[in-house]
């Protein structure tokens, strides 16, 4: 189904709006009261992507295949949700709810049986998202990870010059990062952290070599922009890893929470130990937020 032959969901709070589309349960756009773009426009021609969701998997698996109780099945970095077509459960003025359920396809190359529901809710400046995953599995825990992947306008739409943009954290972060292979696979090595203190400067030479993979973050909020004009805050929910990721000139930079991360170099364990692995039990839910908010 081509975006012209589905339909967009549009939410407004009166100063802020979004629309949140069906494939990939992903947001669309995010408006301040002007109408201006406070996100990424998804072009092709550099990176389809706004604001993908990552599940069953976040990053890359060694070789695009896991292993799982002796069995190999295959799956594509950050995983299938993202490319699956989500029911549109609810909506209002201010908020809508989106649903993928398990099929016979996502048995294939995931064999569990799950519910995942996004909800998004705009309240004043903030986008509220929240992501339910439900293990309908009577009989056996659910291993999953989950991420969230927005992309912002770099710069921010408010006169500022790219290079004044700036990711201030809530505390310092002087613990060391991880950087990706040319596989996407996590490197043993850590590296010097770019953070100064609370601050990471942004500019393209920082991603180089990919993404910067924070893995002991601190902080549980973060604000993006520049020093004079509004910025972005990010909060973080329980995310215990938190990635930041352009291509080097694009018009973007990506916050992302993560619940998971990438196998690391020559992993073959079994998937539930994967790291960064969360486990549901039969019958229970876990829950992952993250907010977006429009501050100064």
């Amino acid at each position: 189904m081509t975006m012209s032959e589905r339909q967009l969901v549009e939410i407004s709070s009166g100063r802020l709006s979004a629309q949140i589309d069906p494939l990939g349960a992903q947001l669309h756009s995010l408006r301040d009261h002007a109408e201006r773009d406070l996100q990424w426009s998804g072009d092709p021609a550099i990176w389809k992507g706004r604001a993908p969701i990552l599940f069953p998997i976040v990053g890359a698996l060694a070789g695009n295949k896991y292993t799982l109780d002796g069995q190999t099945y295959s799956l594509s970095k950050h995983g299938f949700a993202r490319d699956r077509m989500f029911s549109v459960e609810d909506t209002s003025a201010t908020s809508a709810l989106f649903r993928l359920k398990w099929d016979q396809e996502t048995l294939q190359v995931y064999p569990f049986r799950f519910q995942l529901d996004l909800r998004f809710e705009l309240a004043a400046t903030t986008l509220h998202i929240a992501a339910t995953v439900k293990n309908l599995d009577g009989t056996k825990a659910l291993p999953a990870c989950f991420g969230y992947h927005p992309a912002f306008c770099w710069p921010l739409p408010y006169g500022q010059p790219r290079a004044s943009h700036f990711i201030e954290f809530e505390m310092d972060e002087p613990s060391r990062i991880r950087r990706l292979d040319s596989q996407g696979l996590l490197i043993p090595t850590k590296f010097q952290t770019p953070v100064s203190g609370r601050t990471l400067a942004l500019h393209d030479d920082l991603f180089r070599a990919d993404a910067i993979i924070m893995d002991r973050i601190q902080s549980r909020r973060v604000t993006y922009g520049a020093a004079r004009g509004p910025r972005l805050e990010v909060e973080l929910g329980e995310s215990p890893y938190l990635g930041i990721w352009t291509k080097p000139g694009a018009g973007f930079v990506c916050i992302e929470p993560w619940h998971g991360l990438a196998d690391p170099q020559g992993y073959t364990g079994d998937f539930r130990a994967k790291p960064g692995m969360t486990s549901v039990e039969p019958g229970a839910v876990r829950d992952f937020t993250m907010s977006i908010s429009l501050i100064g």
